[in-house]
């Protein structure tokens, strides 16, 4: 590879690291073409980018992204999974994608500034996406204003029953 092909590799390998939300660091030893075709075709549905390169490149890449903590895991062969949306559909995909074959291993996961282990992804995959979550923590919120309304509702509701029956007993004794 030439010096300036090398610069533009890296280059780009920088702009995934700065710009994904997190990225998984696996091996891809055991998928051949087809699986690799159709685990792609997957990730690039939910806007995440499958790359496989050289350590030196990743490395080199890391380090002028400022991502720490990642270099002893560019050993052998690697791929790089980069989430640019939602963390957990990627590690979704990804799990489930290596659970069937059992070949290809997690390596680590970077995500919030931290580097995580490979024992943690399936935690992660098993999360519910984004979308999900945030309409449980509405639900969440919203349901202890709902029984007040209830609440209040049914109190008025019985007062101004009591209005009307009042008033009708008064109107009938009037009359």
């Amino acid at each position: 590879m030439l010096r300036q092909e090398k610069a533009e590799s890296v280059a780009g390998l920088k702009q995934l690291f700065e710009d994904a939300g997190a990225f998984f660091i696996t091996d891809y030893q055991g998928l051949n073409v087809a699986d690799i075709t159709v685990l792609r075709k997957n990730l690039r549905e939910n806007n995440v980018k499958y790359l496989v390169a050289k350590n030196s490149l990743f490395r080199l890449a890391a380090k002028d992204a400022g991502v720490e903590g990642v270099d002893e895991h560019f050993n052998g062969p690697t791929a790089i999974a980069f989430a640019m949306d939602d963390p957990s559909v990627a590690a979704k995909i990804l799990y489930d994608s290596y659970k069937e074959k059992e070949l290809p291993t997690f390596k680590a996961f970077y995500l919030e500034q931290q580097v995580h282990g490979a024992d943690q992804v399936k935690r992660l995959a098993e999360l519910p996406p984004r979308e999900v979550l945030l309409s449980q923590l509405v639900a969440a919120v919203e349901s202890p204003f709902s029984e007040l309304v209830g609440s209040l509702d049914g109190f008025f509701r019985d007062l101004v029953g009591s209005i009307d029956a009042l008033a009708d007993k008064r109107k009938t004794e009037a009359e």
